[in-house]
């Protein structure tokens, strides 16, 4: 059994002490591909060592929507030039919308979009984050779907199944992250019993949000997708197997990933 972690942070302090142990917690859960995020271009250099270390990495790059002081003319053109000098990325972002933290919508909206045009030229899909925003953002995706092509994941969903409807039907792909375990998540697990076995994802968004029954510990890992999986699966009614059958394959779909070729990578390296 295959698992993919479709968005994780790992170039974040908390995993610096132990990461190599934290990625044999990965590789014996069944982890076998991971997509690591980019909050912002300067962590592009840090995000490729860390791809260096592991094959089975592949990631992004974009600007996160809470990080619009770091928006200049040129960012667009910047993320562009990152994107196309790795054929490790495999998509823009995490960008997006978050309109619970900050105030400054316009210049969100105006990063947004540069972004989702860098993803139609460059043929990447885009990870967002969406947060507040579900009725504007499906408004802009709206409007870029009736120029052409948009693709991507909305990514550690936690809308209502209505919103979860919106996104289905300009047919973007659904991850859900560890706030599937969580008891008062009514909403989010209705979402996770609608989406079509074709569009649904499972990522950690580590090192946040550990899930049910590692919500104790203050920091996730991807080995931990495991427990996302088996929640998603039991709202389903479907079992462990099948869950992780659909999101791999969907995974790779999207992000055009190779999990065969990643799985026999990390196998060599692992052997003695």
């Amino acid at each position: 059994m295959q698992l993919i972690d479709t968005h994780v942070h790992l170039n974040f302090d908390s995993f610096q002490p132990d990461l190599e142990l934290v990625a044999q917690s990965w590789r014996e859960a069944g982890v076998t591909q991971l997509v690591h995020s980019c909050v912002e271009p300067a962590e592009f250099e840090q995000i490729q060592r860390l791809a260096d270390r592991f094959p089975e990495l592949s990631f992004a790059v974009g600007l996160h929507p809470l990080d619009m002081d770091k928006w200049t003319s040129e960012t667009a053109d910047q993320i562009r030039s990152l994107a196309q000098s790795d054929s490790r990325v495999v998509a823009v972002g995490e960008t997006g919308l978050d309109f619970y933290k900050a105030d400054d919508r316009s210049q969100q909206e105006l990063a947004f979009q540069e972004q989702l045009a860098l993803a139609r030229e460059l043929d990447l899909p885009v990870i967002i984050h969406c947060r507040d925003a579900a009725a504007r953002m499906a408004e802009l995706l709206k409007d870029w779907a009736s120029t052409g092509t948009v693709q991507g994941v909305m990514h550690c969903w936690g809308g209502t199944p209505e919103e979860t409807r919106w996104f289905l039907d300009l047919g973007f792909y659904i991850s859900f992250s560890g706030i599937v375990t969580f008891k008062n998540a009514v909403q989010v697990q209705e979402s996770a019993r609608l989406v079509p076995d074709d569009r649904i994802l499972v990522e950690t968004d580590c090192p946040f949000l550990a899930p049910v029954p590692k919500r104790g510990e203050r920091r996730n890992q991807p080995a931990y997708v495991r427990y996302v999986a088996e929640q998603v699966a039991r709202l389903r009614q479907v079992s462990l197997e099948t869950i992780a059958a659909q999101t791999t394959a969907n995974a790779c779909r999207l992000f055009k990933l190779s999990t065969l070729e990643h799985s026999a990578q990390v196998s060599t390296l692992e052997m003695p």
